[in-house]
């Protein structure tokens, strides 16, 4: 039997990429950042939409060289569909499929979200890797997302519960912009926690029934914390910078795992994974394995490199989709909100 080659392509933000996987096994996975955005503070579309033209081609042509597989032997085409920026999508979804049309070759249009869960079972050559057995539980966790789901197979995901305003990760670039950190905020705060006093400075902790999610009261204690800090000493934020990184950090952290556990305990789950780019903030991944000890849960959490948006998770869920005769047609249409 021939060997399956999917070529995914990933552009629903700011970061233009392409992959190859065959057999499920990840062969490369090629990025292109888009640094302007810093200067913004935040992700500007129309400059996103603009520098995906530029690099969407150099970025598939080096996805496919370093793989070593000829673009003749791609099976299929993933490609993100949503949610995201609309103009980002557009230039994704237009490449896909034109280069699908041309080769002659099937087409998949991929959820964003489903991608990111389905991370945790990218595998390089000769890993051996523990992936999550099913059912399994994701604490999907990002810059616009926040959610837990419940996972019954590869293409079968339930979500239990999500952000009613702001995403934790959006929490952390918003809190870490007042601060004067430059975007994205949320690495950038984890590193000053490293050295900062989590219980120096208390701020509110939303407090929503079930498994739902908020951050915006939090986001907002905090902007007023510093206001009134400022008020009394101009240099409060440059010399307490670690602390309230700490602090805030451990807030949000605690209100993650604290749902996640609600989750476990609601549906017996022991399987827990994470995902999305604030699944590589050092503290959320200590704090569950600190918890995996008293819980017996056993914890997947992918490579650092995975959790940000990336062709490889779309490529993987092209994979899989293509094993179930998945498919897409021409007319398939990029969507900005796109739920799971």
């Amino acid at each position: 039997m021939a060997a399956i080659h999917i070529l995914g392509i990933e552009s629903s933000c700011d970061d233009t990429s392409a992959a190859v996987i065959r057999d499920g096994v990840l062969l490369s996975n090629v990025m292109a950042g888009q640094e302007v955005h810093r200067n913004y503070g935040g992700v500007v579309p129309e400059l996103a939409s603009r520098a995906h033209q530029q690099h969407i081609v150099p970025v598939v042509d080096q996805a496919l060289k370093q793989s070593g597989v000829n673009k003749k032997d791609i099976s299929a085409i993933a490609f993100t569909q949503g949610p995201g920026l609309l103009g980002s999508l557009m230039v994704g979804s237009a490449f896909a499929k034109g280069l699908a049309l041309s080769l002659g070759i099937p087409l998949i249009a991929v959820n964003h979200l489903m991608a990111h869960v389905l991370a945790l079972f990218l595998r390089e050559p000769g890993e051996k890797k523990n992936v999550p057995g099913f059912p399994y539980l994701c604490l999907l966790v990002s810059g616009g997302h926040t959610q837990i789901m419940q996972v019954e197979d590869y293409l079968r995901m339930t979500t239990l519960g999500r952000t009613i305003d702001d995403a934790a990760g959006e929490a952390f670039d918003k809190c870490a912009k007042v601060m004067g950190l430059p975007y994205p905020g949320g690495p950038v705060i984890d590193k000053l926690a490293e050295t900062g006093d989590p219980e120096r400075f208390a701020f509110a902790r939303p407090k929503i029934a079930g498994l739902d999610f908020s951050f915006s009261g939090l986001k907002t204690s905090f902007l007023y914390f510093l206001r009134d800090a400022l008020k009394e000493d101009p240099g409060f934020i440059e010399k307490n910078r670690n602390d309230l990184a700490a602090s805030l950090q451990k807030v949000i952290v605690s209100v993650l795992m604290e749902k996640i556990g609600h989750a476990s305990r609601e549906t017996g789950i022991r399987e827990i994974g994470i995902a999305g780019g604030v699944a590589a903030n050092s503290d959320l991944q200590k704090s569950l394995k600190e918890a995996a000890v008293g819980k017996s849960w056993h914890i997947h959490i992918p490579h650092a490199r995975y959790t940000t948006d990336n062709a490889a998770m779309v490529a993987i869920t092209g994979y899989y989709k293509f094993l179930a005769g998945d498919l897409s047609s021409q007319d398939v249409i990029p969507m900005a909100r796109m739920p799971l």
